[in-house]
């Protein structure tokens, strides 16, 4: 079943880590694009740890 997520903030973080995830299989193709990778994989990960916080908030219902 896919992930849902739970707010637009979290959509934008999937998404921009998916296309991360693109960019770095289609740089495997170029030489000398390591440093490259490198990077890309750095911002990888601090996406996902903004994405971790954004999971963490609690869900506010206009009930």
């Amino acid at each position: 079943m896919p992930y849902e997520p739970g707010s637009p903030q979290c959509r934008i973080l999937i998404d921009c880590k998916s296309q991360i995830e693109s960019m770095l299989l289609n740089l495997q193709r170029i030489e000398n694009s390591d440093h490259i990778s490198d990077q890309l994989r750095s911002v990888h990960l601090q996406l996902e740890g903004l994405h971790t916080l954004h999971r963490r908030q609690p869900v506010l219902s206009n009930d």
